[in-house]
């Protein structure tokens, strides 16, 4: 099974990262509950062209969380590990990710060449925000609540339509992440209502926004939204996707990221 652990490198920011490839640095982060092998099968089809680091977000797979508490915190880890690069590098996000990948952009414009937020959020609906802030709350550092209405959220209701392997790796994932480090980020994640639209209007390197049209979180119209303010943005929206799309539609995600960084097969 492709999701299977692998073996990480550390790497500055006291992240630890899967790499594999060789050409100009791209930089995957993944989102709340998950780690670096939630691109498993996107990186195969992205090393021919870049030295790919999927990199485990802190309080998350081999990244320790450290004092990480705000957005702020985990985007400077990543300004550790992006300044260590002698060049430019294209970053793609999933879920908070794709947060921590456009602040990353718009605090370092001359250090990224293109950005890729995935199943992003921006301005959720009261209702919304109100349910995914009480998850939040209820989240217990000590006691470790059952992964099957994430996974609901995350692939649908109905599970006999679920990518099974995907699913499957999902949930040992969640019963096995750090508490603290899942509800740490959960909250910041939760009380977030995405990027800053003069963020995004500042945005100058090519941007693109993809989401699944069957996510009901990160919705198709806030990756247009998104996309119609940042001055080189463009999205994208994967048929019968829903939130898990880098995982259930590799090979969209990755025609997407080539398309968007200029790379062509």
């Amino acid at each position: 099974m492709i999701w299977t652990t692998q073996p990480r490198s550390e790497v500055p920011g006291g992240l630890a990262a899967r790499q594999i490839g060789d050409g100009p640095p791209l930089i995957l982060i993944h989102g709340v509950g998950l780690r670096a092998e939630a691109w498993a099968g996107v990186m195969p089809q992205l090393s021919a062209q870049f030295a790919v680091s999927a990199v485990d977000m802190p309080g998350h797979g081999g990244s320790p969380l450290g004092k990480a508490r705000e957005l702020t915190d985990y985007v400077s880890r990543f300004v550790d590990y992006v300044q260590s690069l002698d060049q430019r590098v294209f970053v793609a996000g999933h879920s908070m990710g794709a947060l921590i990948a456009l602040e990353l952009a718009a605090q370092f414009p001359d250090r990224v060449a293109g950005v890729a937020a995935l199943n992003a959020i921006y301005r959720r609906t009261p209702d919304a925000a109100l349910a995914v802030q009480a998850r939040a709350n209820a989240l217990n550092a000590e006691a470790r609540a059952s992964a099957e209405p994430t996974l609901e959220r995350w692939f649908g209701r109905n599970p006999t339509v679920w990518d099974a392997d995907a699913a499957n790796a999902c949930r040992t994932w969640l019963n096995s992440v750090d508490l603290e480090g899942y509800a740490a980020a959960y909250r910041i994640f939760a009380y977030h209502d995405g990027p800053d639209d003069m963020a995004l209007k500042n945005l100058r390197m090519p941007v693109i926004f993809q989401t699944g049209s069957h996510d009901p979180n990160s919705t198709p119209e806030m990756s247009k939204t998104m996309a119609s303010l940042a001055p080189v943005g463009r999205a994208d929206v994967v048929a019968g996707a829903a939130h898990m799309m880098p995982m259930t539609h590799p090979g969209a995600v990755a025609n997407a990221l080539l398309h968007a960084f200029g790379v062509t097969k």
